[in-house]
């Protein structure tokens, strides 16, 4: 090939080469974006969203999104417009699923077919309208205008997702036969983190329901009350090892116990398990101080090659029918239970703490006891309930002491929930928490 002077063009028969590798490179900075788009967030709305504005500035005027959700039905998760005024939100929403056999183009790009490009004879109404699905379709097409539009199945594994379209409204160049692998290239990139949305969200219903059912039912400790709270974090596709346990114990006094094992995956909740099952054998046969049951716990772990840590509060609750009560435990590295007093005073219970369980199953290891005044809450939790990523843990446990004292007059059911719900979404761990109020003082 001969060479070129400065600011001459490369021609190849009727094409200007340093055109056709600029568009080439056009088309793989748009697949680039998009895939970076769609990976950059776990929410699959955002995730669409994201990925439409960039299709909208880069390839066409305005786009839609169309998703078969997990039931089986039809939603229209995404419009965007290159113009940011134009308004939308109105056509979201459930859309009805085509029949069998119907022939409109989005009827059948949701069956597989595609992708299609719709000229201006394919875009007229007559030839859009057929059935309700068509009919709304019709109605995107007539309040957004469209000269051309490229619709393309969002197909992974041999499944249809749903339906990606691409319109440009505007005089100009148009979509053309050239631009069906872009939209069907971009599809496919949608099709796949669609695809790995439902798995994740399967794996974390999956996760969710074994980890809850390896949780105790509450016993009957009256005139004790008892309430509870687990909730996985929401990242997260994987069990962990956060657990709480409450029984009784051969004399009668009701055993607390909060703990997390190490890890979040499959291994953490087989060790966690092992740990509350060993930890009630330990319990109920020895019925001994805190402190020895967490040494016993921590030398089984140890003999027993669990090669887990943990930590742990085991607390006793001990008074009689009409008090007074008193708190008897001893903590394994675990964040110190808070008491809260009816009238919204809190305390941590900060000196019982001893090194977590699997380190050392030498370490001497000791108790604490503390009063527990009348119509008191006392609170047992896991880290996630305080932890923040980049923040002191200071700073979570006065957060966390000032929302129990907003709740402390609330009902225990309430006051449990509200403590979790005050996280406001920010869930990067499991958090577990258990709470027990102590009756009011008798008149």
């Amino acid at each position: 090939m001969p060479a070129t002077t400065p600011g001459q063009s490369r021609n190849v028969g009727d094409y200007d080469l340093d055109e056709v590798l600029q568009q080439a490179l056009d088309r793989l900075t748009l697949l680039a974006d998009a895939g970076s788009a769609l990976a950059s967030t776990l929410d699959l709305r955002e995730a669409l969203h994201r990925v439409g504005r960039i299709i909208t500035h880069r390839l066409g005027d305005w786009c839609c999104l169309d998703v078969v959700d997990d039931a089986g039905g039809l939603e229209r998760a995404c419009v965007s417009h290159h113009d940011e005024s134009v308004v939308t939100r109105n056509f979201l929403g459930a859309l009805p699923f085509p029949p069998d056999r119907a022939d409109r183009p989005l009827a059948r790009v949701l069956r597989g077919a595609g992708p299609l490009l719709l000229g201006p004879e394919a875009l007229r109404p007559e030839e859009l309208t057929s059935g309700e699905l068509a009919l709304r379709q019709l109605e995107l097409f007539r309040e957004l205008g469209a000269r051309s539009a490229i619709l393309a199945p969002l197909r992974s594994r041999r499944d249809v997702l749903g339906a990606l379209t691409v319109a440009r409204t505007r005089p100009g160049p148009q979509l053309e036969e050239g631009d069906l692998p872009l939209v069907e290239d971009l599809a496919h990139r949608i099709a796949l983190a669609v695809d790995n949305a439902r798995l994740h969200r399967s794996a974390h219903r999956i996760a969710e329901r074994l980890q809850l059912s390896l949780l105790p039912e509450l016993p009957d400790v009256a005139p004790l009350q008892l309430a509870a709270d687990y909730t996985p974090a929401q990242a997260a596709a994987q069990v962990g090892g956060d657990w709480y346990d409450c029984f009784r114990l051969p004399q009668g006094d009701p055993a607390l116990i909060i703990g997390d094992v190490a890890g979040h995956d499959l291994r953490a909740t087989v060790a966690m398990s092992q740990l509350r099952n060993m930890l009630r054998g330990i319990a109920c046969d020895r019925q001994e101080p805190p402190e020895q049951i967490l040494r016993r716990l921590d030398l089984a772990v140890h003999h027993l090659h669990l090669q887990s840590t943990a930590t742990c509060v085991y607390a006793l609750v001990q008074g009689g029918a009409e008090g007074p009560w008193q708190l008897h435990f001893s903590c394994a590295g675990h964040p110190p239970p808070l008491l809260v007093s009816r009238d919204g005073d809190t305390e941590l219970l900060d000196g019982a703490q001893c090194l977590m369980l699997g380190v050392d199953p030498e370490q001497v290891r000791w108790s604490l006891t503390s009063p527990l005044p009348p119509a008191s809450t006392l609170v047992l939790y896991t880290d996630g309930l305080v932890e923040r990523r980049g923040e002191p843990l200071d700073h979570g446990l006065t957060r966390l002491r000032r929302h129990a004292a907003s709740l402390a007059r609330e009902p225990l059911d309430t006051f449990v929930a509200e403590l979790v719900a005050g996280l406001d979404g920010q869930l990067g761990d499991d958090v577990a928490v258990l709470a027990l109020r102590v009756p009011g003082a008798p008149r």
